[in-house]
Formats: structure tokens, C-alpha cells, sequence
């Protein structure tokens, strides 16, 4: 008697690994709302991205101003593109922290019973972080302007050094989302993040110019990523030009996609 062969219908799990692409990204879309619907929820989560470029702009212009630039109108060129990349660039950490508090909630244990794609609540994540990214940079550039900042290159190119900055805000936001991941708490991961980032943030030539520093530390500003990103935007929205190191500020963006996106979707589709 031969025997009669069983079919096994797929799991759920297997389901959610074949999802179409289109269905991919209406669910990434879905989860970047759901991302936005708590913002409006609670708006004070976006108080970093709307009170801290006010902050530190007024901050250093009114204590640095005069000792850098003889007057804080002639800080402000050089300030504001600092400004602008350290606030963007430490709101990216927001997204690793949300990341792990989902997690430890237990509502990417909800998102696994559902019929969608698996990595739709990471990509989405990282998609309505990019609005907080956007706040941030608008913030700066009108704090900025109030202040007596007038870009010579016009409206134009600051929009370009805006998006400059977006793009690598968003290319770092997934370092700090494999963190998320992998840490066990969302505190150690504001704690791993800000113990990288403020070294690279103020060594380098964001609120300072690099040659008053001791040579040693004119070694590792110059080859600083931020320091390459902060001229960029500055060559950007001060002269209309985009030189080197907007291009490193691209490879370096890049770069850390390749290897960081690999490794947090893995590590994420490990748990989800």
C-alpha cells in the first residue's frame, strides 16, 4: 500500500517571510503612522527636536560668539550648521530607544500575530523618525534666522544642506536601531549612544575653529565624520558649493548603511 503524502499547510511565520514587496512597504507606511499617532499623543516626545536647537543655539552663540567671532553675528555661519548637525544627529539615538521600548512592552510580541511583513515595525521606525529629523532641521535654520543668520548661498542650497543632514541622521538612526535590538534595557541604549556621540560631536569643528585646538586633537577632528558633514552644510548653505567633504559625508552615510542595516535586520528577525 503506498503511502499517502501529507501537505502541511504553511505557518504564519512562513506567510510573513514570502509578503510581497507592495505589501512591505504598506505595512512599513502603516507603522510609520502608527509612529507619528503617538507623537500627536504626546507631544512632548518631540521636545528635543523643538526646544534643544533653541536651546543651544542660543546657548553657545551668547557665550562663544564674542570670544570666537569678535560678534555673534559672525558666529552664526559657522554656528548654525554645527548646531544643526549635532541636534539631528543626536535625535537619531530616539529611534533605539523607542525600538527597545516596543520591544520590552511586548508590543513587537502583538505585531508577530499579525498577518504582516516582519520587518514592517523596523522599517517603519526608521521612516517616521525621518519627520523628527526634518522638525529638527527646520527649528535650527529659523532659530538661526532670528538670530540675524542670513545663508549667502539662498533658500535653495539650504534645503540641500537640510537634506544632506536628513540622509545622515537616517544612516546613523540604524546604528543606534541595532542597539535597540541587541541591548537589554532602553537606558543602556541612550547611555551606549551618547557615550559615542558626544565625543564626536565636540571633537570636531561643529562650535570651534580647528586650529585652536592641541595638535593631537586636530588629528582626530580632521578626520571626524561630523567634521566632514558640518563643512559640507556649511559649504552648502554659506557659499552654494559642495565640495569633498560633502562626498565623504555621503560614503561615510552609505557605508554605514551597508554594514549596520545587515546587521540590525538580522539581529531583529531573530526576535520578531
Amino acid at each position: 500500500m503506498s503511502a499517502i503524502a501529507t501537505i502541511t499547510p504553511p505557518s504564519e511565520r512562513q506567510l510573513k517571510n514570502h509578503v510581497s514587496l507592495r505589501q512591505t512597504l504598506a505595512n512599513t507606511i502603516t507603522m510609520a503612522h502608527r509612529g507619528l499617532l503617538k507623537v500627536r499623543r504626546t507631544p512632548e516626545q518631540l521636545m528635543d527636536v523643538t526646544l534643544q536647537p533653541v536651546i543651544f543655539t542660543l546657548m553657545f552663540a551668547l557665550l562663544f560668539g564674542g570670544a570666537i567671532a569678535g560678534n555673534v553675528q559672525s558666529y552664526l555661519p559657522a554656528l548654525i550648521p554645527g548646531i544643526l548637525v549635532q541636534t539631528v544627529i543626536t535625535t537619531s539615538v530616539v529611534t533605539g530607544v523607542q525600538l527597545r521600548e516596543d520591544m520590552d512592552k511586548g508590543v513587537f510580541d502583538r505585531f508577530k500575530s499579525m498577518p504582516i511583513a516582519r520587518i514592517a515595525p523596523l522599517s517603519g521606525a526608521l521612516l517616521a523618525d525621518t519627520l523628527r529629523y526634518a522638525i529638527a532641521t527646520t527649528i535650527t535654520f529659523v532659530t538661526g534666522f532670528f538670530m540675524g543668520y542670513r545663508p549667502a548661498a539662498g533658500f535653495g542650497f539650504v534645503v540641500l544642506a537640510g537634506l544632506l543632514v536628513i540622509v545622515s541622521a537616517w544612516a546613523i538612526s540604524w546604528i543606534f536601531a541595532f542597539f535597540g535590538v541587541v541591548a537589554r534595557t532602553a537606558g543602556s541604549v541612550q547611555g551606549i549612544s551618547f557615550l559615542v556621540l558626544f565625543p564626536l560631536t565636540f571633537f570636531s569643528n561643529a562650535f570651534v575653529p580647528v586650529d585652536t585646538m592641541p595638535d593631537w586633537l586636530q588629528a582626530f577632528v580632521n578626520v571626524n565624520p561630523v567634521s566632514h558633514l558640518v563643512t559640507a552644510v556649511r559649504d552648502l548653505a554659506n557659499n552654494g558649493t559642495f565640495g569633498s567633504d560633502g562626498w565623504w559625508a555621503l560614503l561615510g552615510a552609505a557605508v554605514i548603511v551597508a554594514v549596520f542595516a545587515p546587521l540590525t535586520v538580522r539581529a531583529y528577525m531573530r526576535k520578531a
